[in-house]
């Protein structure tokens, strides 16, 4: 068949529900300690799996903590023979002499500036020195998502004010912060490398998109900020890659004449947007102001090492939802891969041009020459990258497109017109150490007809497999697979887990070096715990680890009440993990919801201070005998 032809695709005539029935007859979902191959093609495309006695190639067993049970306490709960301890909370200063936090939340804007951020998201540890002294000591990059508005302000947000709106923009970005191991544990050290990167930090734009692009031309003549930083990604040459995810959340105005552009539609724009910014502050309007937001949607690329650099946003990587940017390499090249969270959006690669050290010896970036990709997701378990190119296939001139920067600029639409497969919410993505297999998390959604799709609705989500043609990351084809169903079998008797390791709503992914492939849970604040949900025997959001070779999957970690598990990485000889509490006592129906008068109507972790209030924060967990992270 002609692989361009969508409508040549066998499947294409059949009904939804016999594809899909057909997919999950192929090979089983993983369920307590078993798993199935079967792709398409067989075992052999997909990569097989080997049990655990050896069978399949025979290899160790990576999983030996006793499974965390499911619960809904105000807790961080650990396995026995783990210790969690809370390292880096929201509004601990950068520097000894920086501003304490204060627990009524009346910090000021100028004060957050110089203090770790909240709704702490995407993390990575870079060492500071070769072998045990890199595990020692090391520099934090970690991104901060959005703030809670009630639990930021004492008064709440019921007023807006230029202050609370500074403040707000303060508590975004990424914070950069340098630990290391004592005899009591971790700990921030000062240092020169401390520092924040908020909404206002002077910033650049590289690529086809530049800063003298008549797009980026808003009234601040400098390119200033990055918001909304989901997961991450780090390059080969040690850098990291900050992520902007819903910018559009930012954006709006009280003009009733406004209205959205196409572009802006596409991306979500809205007039009465979740942040109120725009009442007290023009740059966030989107009727007075309406070019400051291609400004964001962008990958960002932070050099962690050296202070006074100029962090960029790289334009070539296309303007998004970004969730995360996970790298790999493949014959010399950079590929980087990443989701579009909404549901109903796209997964997006990244090819470099050319080796990347090549590149960069001509004293270029890699992330600004290559071609940006789309998938498209075949019902017969093959799929194909389709180029987001300006003169290939509907990206022309005749269709209404100017030049690969107005590809870039309206990524979304472009990727709509090329064909791309819709999917339940597009997250994290992971490569799988040696072998190169990809994995990405389907958080949940409203379901579409296509193969990848398990169930309409999709409230669970699940996590997809795939493997590029020839094991070749660069490649423009690859077979693909569902992973994991998530779920509960009470609800749902296709989902094939027990009871230490029901989970919903899959988000973070990373692999550590050994092969363990760990998942995090996002489950939406208005599902945590409800019955009527299909969530009252999950608990609270949780991390789980799981062997992918034996389908083995145990429960990790669970969360307070409210709060996201996100971000995940461990130090080089893995003996040290970090791990991210996002958001612990958000509003939900299960619990209730926070005022300034009690900020601690649902959570209360990790302070447990009657005066005070919850807070994100970053944890370090290690192991009482000092082995490594899972074993």
């Amino acid at each position: 068949m002609d692989p361009d032809d969508i409508s040549s695709n066998p499947s294409a005539n059949r009904p939804f529900h016999e594809v899909v029935a057909a997919r999950l007859s192929r090979r089983s979902v993983l369920r307590g300690g078993a798993a199935a191959v079967a792709g398409f093609v067989g075992a052999g495309v997909l990569g097989g799996t080997a049990s655990a006695d050896g069978a399949g190639g025979g290899e160790r067993k990576l999983l030996g903590f006793p499974p965390v049970p499911a619960t809904d306490e105000d807790a961080l709960a650990v396995p026995d023979g783990y210790t969690a301890q809370v390292l880096i909370p929201w509004g601990t200063p950068l520097l000894s002499d920086g501003p304490e936090w204060r627990k009524d939340a009346s910090n000021s804007a100028a004060d957050a500036e110089r203090q770790v951020g909240s709704h702490h998201d995407g993390m990575h540890y870079f060492p500071l020195g070769k072998g045990k002294d890199g595990s020692r000591r090391g520099v934090l990059v970690l991104n901060h998502e959005y703030m809670d508005r009630t639990l930021s302000y004492p008064d709440g947000d019921e007023e807006m004010t230029r202050e609370k709106a500074d403040k707000g923009a303060a508590m975004h970005g990424v914070s950069i912060v340098q630990v290391e191991k004592g005899r009591k544990g971790w700990r921030r050290v000062d240092s020169e490398l401390n520092r924040r990167i908020t909404a206002t930090t002077p910033m650049t734009v590289s690529g086809p998109v530049g800063p003298d692009h008549p797009e980026m031309q808003a009234d601040d003549p400098q390119i200033r900020g990055t918001i909304n930083n989901c997961s991450h990604g780090v390059t080969p040459w040690g850098t990291y890659l900050a992520c902007e995810e819903n910018w559009n959340f930012y954006f709006g105005t009280t003009d009733a004449s406004w209205r959205p552009t196409p572009a802006q539609e596409r991306y979500g724009v809205v007039a009465d947007s979740d942040y109120r910014w725009f009442e007290v502050d023009p740059r966030w309007d989107a009727a007075v102001n309406p070019k400051e937001m291609n400004r964001f949607g962008w990958v960002v690329e932070i050099d962690p090492f050296r202070p006074d650099s100029t962090p960029v946003k790289r334009s070539r990587l296309g303007r998004i939802k970004h969730e995360g940017c996970v790298t790999t390499e493949a014959r010399g090249r950079i590929v980087a891969y990443t989701g579009d969270d909404q549901d109903g959006d796209y997964i997006y690669k990244f090819v470099g041009a050319e080796p990347w050290r090549k590149t960069r010896a001509r004293g270029e970036s890699p992330l600004d020459h290559g071609v940006l990709y789309v998938a498209r997701f075949d019902d017969d378990g093959t799929g194909r990258w389709l180029p987001l190119e300006f003169g290939e296939g509907p990206l022309t001139e005749e269709n209404g497109w100017k030049d690969q920067a107005d590809v870039l600029l309206r990524t979304r639409e472009a990727a709509d017109a090329a064909g791309a497969t819709p999917l339940d919410r597009p997250e994290w993505i992971a490569v799988q150490p040696g072998r190169q297999d990809v994995y990405a998390s389907l958080t949940n959604g409203s379901g579409w007809d296509n193969a990848v799709t398990p169930r309409k609705p999709n409230p669970y989500g699940h996590i997809i497999k795939w493997t590029e043609e020839g094991g070749d990351n660069t490649a423009t084809s690859f077979a693909w697979d569902i992973f994991l169903l998530a779920g509960d079998p009470a609800h749902d008797d296709r989902v094939e887990l027990d009871e230490e390791d029901l989970f919903g709503s899959p988000d973070g992914l990373w692999f550590d070096a050994d092969g363990r492939l760990w998942i995090q849970t996002d489950v939406s604040n208005s599902s945590q715990n409800d019955p009527e949900k299909g969530y009252d025997r999950i608990g609270n959001n949780a991390m789980l680890a799981c062997d992918p070779s034996t389908g083995e999957l145990r429960r990790f970690l669970t969360g307070p009440r409210g709060a996201e598990i996100t971000g995940v990485v461990t130090t080089p000889d893995r003996r040290t993990m970090f791990v991210n509490v996002q958001h612990p006592g958000e509003d939900t129906p299960f619990w209730g919801e926070n005022s300034p008068e009690d900020p601690r109507a649902v959570s209360n972790w990790p302070d447990f201070d009657p005066e005070g209030r919850p807070r994100s924060a970053t944890v370090v967990i290690t192991k009482d005998d000092g082995g490594v992270i899972g074993t």
